[in-house]
């Protein structure tokens, strides 16, 4: 699968999947004889089983569930999950069906480059919550959509909830197109520049 592109001054911090290896996984034999592993069955069920190129840590359970995190591309998950499957060959476990892969959601950071007034924009922008005292962040769900984003004064923004970049490059056009609506409303002068 071939990673799209970013439209706008965005880029994505973090990818999480979840995978279903279709296989029972010994996790004390994976900590016992496969390297960048722990596992500490009172503090946690699963294992936890770092890859360093792709930076990408997976937790894997005995039912043969994964949860990649980590990842910046989406070819990443692939490439962690070909040297998981790898690696479990030592432990004579063996993946014969195709790994299923399901992209859960994308944290993306990035700027819009516009001043943001977050203490009057609460007010014009349905579906935002804005509580200073609590986080210096104005929150934004996104209508008609599971994305949510995170706006600040200084126009730096971070969206999450997305399943695909296509998703995250609507939701940022949409984003931008919301905000200037209100910019160029002469009702609501200041709060956007």
């Amino acid at each position: 699968m071939e990673d799209e592109k970013i439209i706008h001054d965005v880029t994505v911090q973090n990818i999480v999947a979840s995978v279903n290896l279709f296989v029972a996984i010994p996790l004390e034999k994976v900590s016992a004889k496969i390297k960048n592993t722990e596992y500490d069955p009172e503090q946690f069920p699963g294992l936890v089983f770092r890859i360093r190129d792709p930076k990408v840590t997976a937790l894997l359970f005995s039912s043969g569930k994964v949860v990649c995190t980590g990842a910046k591309l989406r070819g990443d998950i692939d490439i962690a999950i070909q040297r998981i499957t790898e690696e479990l060959k030592i432990v004579d476990v063996h993946v014969t069906k195709k790994p299923e892969i399901t992209v859960q959601n994308i944290v993306a950071s990035g700027d819009i480059h516009m001043r943001l007034n977050l203490n009057q924009l609460v007010f014009d922008l349905k579906y935002s919550e804005y509580e200073p005292e609590q986080f210096p962040g104005l929150v934004y769900k996104l209508p008609h959509s599971h994305i949510t984003f995170l706006l600040f004064g200084t126009g730096k923004i971070v969206c999450t909830g997305a399943v695909t970049i296509k998703e995250i490059n609507e939701a940022v056009t949409s984003l931008i197109k919301n905000l200037n609506e209100i910019k160029n409303d002469p009702n609501k002068e200041g709060e956007i520049k």
